[in-house]
């Protein structure tokens, strides 16, 4: 993993799915690939492609939980970062736990059964 440089944090933001992840995980803690597919009405393809990027980017942390990979944002982000992800966030927050809320990633773990 290379050292995250503005220009990379920037094209991953840029991306309307890619920054939808970063906030949900920003409100949620950790999700897996199915509450993310659930939540964003995306397919598991476009969606484990957009936290592949992230992840190599450096901003993600998978783990695995028998056959689900779960993900939460990097404890390892610069401050910097994790400054421009907190006003994203904030600046978003009300649709953001809106969206987690309408499609049951906040309320239950059931996107995974």
């Amino acid at each position: 993993m290379t050292t995250l440089t503005p220009l990379q944090l920037f094209k991953n933001l840029s991306d309307e799915t890619r920054l939808n992840v970063i906030l949900l995980l920003r409100e949620s803690g950790e999700l897996c690939v199915c509450e993310l597919c659930n939540t964003l009405n995306e397919s598991q393809p476009k969606i484990s492609r957009h936290l592949a990027m992230l992840r190599e980017s450096g901003l993600l942390l998978d783990r695995r939980a028998g056959k689900w990979i779960h993900y939460r944002l990097s404890p390892h982000i610069p401050a910097w970062a994790a400054a421009v992800i907190e006003q994203a966030y904030l600046s978003q927050r009300d649709q953001i736990v809106l969206l987690a809320r309408g499609n049951g990633t906040m309320s239950s773990k059931t996107a995974c059964l």
